[in-house]
């Protein structure tokens, strides 16, 4: 029961061939199309039943053709049901029944992919789809379609470089967690990562939070996302070694103090304070036979060796054990456990901000043109030789180098070889990426040791100049870039005493 009424304007570029034709359809030939991208919320609501009783559909719909005569929908099927409910509503009290106008394309019969991205498409224009929703149809949508519809689509949907990969990841997210990272302005990729470390406690409300930074210095960059971001990679990968420590010592039988019940936990000493009973050292080589060997994990996930039964076992406690601490003695013990804590959070944030540093670093080594204050720079450091960079060069290693230069991950391709592989014009790029080398194997590790104090020490209380001015560099770097890099938050802790005095500082 179609009738043909007119022709129209022609489709987007990808199908310049297919021409929109505006037919009026029977509602009762219509169904949902497969590839229609709402799969959530499809039902009309009351407004729209009442509009369309008195009104009929105003706007046309999109359908394909099918073999058995009906037509799939796969854009406004909520005004196609509308229309059906009409009709039935009509025919029950002897009015007249509505037809629906429709563009029907025949052009897209067996091309699913792009099928649903129109409707994708159409349903983001308006009433907001389920997050879910819109994933899968952009997901499903990219699959299925050809290499040359997909980079147009790619773009039109403001997506980037690997979408497909990160829409299937972003998925695996629950819907209240995908709700609030779509509400937070989170595009494809950050929530994609998000699944990586949703499982570290208020990864969510962190990322967030990063996220609010970068959108507050309206750069458009994310460099405190990437620091967040690396953070709680750190955090979940140390949760992982601890977990992984636990496991190796169960599965040599050793028991966990965690594991104890109360009453056993109550007689637990520490081999540090038994001997055996002729008054020898208790060791874990000479305490692993005994049935009530076990052990708890240090900050360093180095097991501490126990004995849950040291009487029943014949172990003796040392003679003169410590005296009952006074109250001071317990404050002052307090805050050794919080100041070790401190140190362990911050060696962690340390370690954690190399990542986002060097992936920087690769950036602006790669870019074609190196800015000319890392130039400038650069060349300082080379031609003053500080010391560091003579204990890096005589290492020999040059790994970080040949990753600056473009080396892919695993490839053992020297330096040497990138480099003499680039124009003249690239030469600032080899010495710069040289340069942040040395520096990074120089600030590597958190711990160093204050030669005036003589004592240990931490990068992220004391750096020395040069290192405080190789960070403040690359942030000024990172903020003249759109914001695309930004010190970590133990990072700009460590060069507060370094940057410039401003005038009302003073």
């Amino acid at each position: 029961m179609a009738t043909a009424v007119s022709t129209s304007t022609t489709t987007p570029a990808e199908h310049e061939g297919a021409v929109e034709q505006i037919t009026h359809l029977d509602p009762a030939q219509l169904v949902r199309d497969a590839c229609n991208a709402r799969e959530h919320d499809t039902e009309p609501d009351d407004k729209l039943i009442t509009s369309v009783r008195e009104l009929g559909v105003e706007e046309p719909i999109s359908v394909r053709p099918k073999p058995d005569g009906t037509y799939g929908v796969f854009k406004g099927w909520r005004r196609a049901q509308a229309a059906q409910i009409a009709n039935a509503a009509a025919e029950q009290e002897g009015r007249p029944l509505h037809m629906v106008k429709a563009f029907v394309r025949s052009d897209l019969v067996e091309k699913d992919g792009y099928t649903r991205f129109l409707s994708l498409v159409e349903n983001d224009h308006r009433q907001e789809m389920d997050a879910r929703d819109t994933l899968r149809a952009q997901e499903l949508s990219l699959v299925g379609m050809d290499e040359v519809d997909q980079a147009r689509a790619v773009k039109a949907m403001g997506l980037k470089r690997g979408a497909v990969k990160h829409l299937r990841t972003a998925q695996k997210l629950d819907d209240a967690t995908l709700r609030q990272a779509t509400a937070g302005g989170m595009d494809l990729e950050q929530t994609a990562q998000l699944t990586e470390v949703e499982e570290i406690p208020n990864a969510t409300q962190r990322l967030l939070r990063a996220l609010a930074k970068d959108q507050n210095e309206g750069r458009g960059g994310r460099g405190h996302w990437d620091q967040e971001f690396a953070l709680l990679t750190e955090e979940q990968a140390s949760t992982k070694a601890r977990e992984d420590a636990k496991t190796a010592l169960q599965e040599s039988g050793v028991a966990l103090l965690s594991s104890l019940s109360y009453e056993q936990r109550k007689s637990v000493r520490p081999l540090s304070d038994l001997t055996t009973g002729l008054g020898a050292p208790l060791t874990a080589e000479n305490h692993h036979g005994c049935h009530g060997h076990c052990a708890r994990l240090d900050e360093d996930n180095q097991p501490v060796w126990h004995c849950s039964e040291p009487a029943e076992n014949g172990h003796k406690v040392r003679k003169q054990p410590k005296p009952r601490r006074s109250a001071e003695e317990e404050e002052q013990a307090a805050q050794k456990s919080a100041e070790r804590a401190r140190v362990v959070s911050c060696n962690r944030a340390w370690k954690a901000a190399a990542g986002p540093r060097q992936q920087f670093v690769t950036r602006l080594v790669k870019g074609k043109s190196l800015p000319d204050e890392a130039r400038t720079f650069a060349q300082q450091v080379l031609l003053e030789l500080p010391e560091f960079y003579g204990k890096w060069a005589s290492k020999g290693d040059t790994a970080d180098v040949a990753r600056f230069l473009g080396a892919k991950e695993g490839e053992d391709t020297a330096a040497a070889e990138l480099a003499a592989a680039l124009p003249k014009a690239k030469l600032a790029n080899v010495l710069f990426a040289q340069v942040a080398a040395a520096f990074e194997a120089d600030i590597r590790d958190p711990k160093t040791y204050d030669m005036v104090r003589y004592r240990p020490a931490y990068l992220w209380e004391a750096p020395n100049p040069q290192q405080a001015a190789y960070l403040l560099l690359l942030e000024a770097l990172g903020q003249a870039d759109n914001g695309s890099y930004a010190l970590s938050e133990v990072e700009d802790q460590a060069v507060t005493q370094h940057r410039p005095k401003t005038p009302d500082a003073a």
